[in-house]
Order: C-alpha cells, then sequence, then structure tokens
C-alpha cells in the first residue's frame, strides 16, 4: 500500500468519525448529551473531604487527639 493510499484512507476515516460525532449530537435523545453523561459533583456536602465542614470536622478531631498544637 502506497504512502498516499494510507493518507487517503486515514483522511477519510477522520471525516467520517467527525461527521458521526456531529450527527449523534443531533439526533441525542433528551436528557443525554453526547456520548459521555455528566458528572454530578458532590463537593460542598458536610461530610466530603473538600467541604468547610469537612475540615472543620478534622481539625477539631485532630486538635483533640494531639496532632496539632492548636
Amino acid at each position: 500500500m502506497s504512502l498516499s493510499k494510507k493518507l487517503g484512507l486515514l483522511l477519510l476515516a477522520s471525516m467520517v468519525g467527525f461527521g458521526g460525532l456531529a450527527i449523534s449530537e443531533r439526533l441525542s435523545t433528551p436528557g443525554v448529551h453526547g456520548l459521555v453523561s455528566t458528572a454530578d459533583a458532590r463537593i460542598g456536602r458536610p461530610l466530603t473531604p473538600v467541604s468547610v465542614a469537612g475540615v472543620a470536622r478534622r481539625t477539631v478531631r485532630r486538635c483533640a487527639v494531639g496532632v496539632y498544637n492548636c
């Protein structure tokens, strides 16, 4: 297979792939946005590691145990 034939097939495959992605967004079902669904972030809930309440809870616990010099 020659280099120009390989390059042509690669170009054709990429055009078909990108065209399929564009069409799939137009024909998507309601509630589903694309091939990958969105993640629901749970940050901010009281017991999550990044929330202010979670940080305060762990700091108080570590101060009580003696990990920190509070």
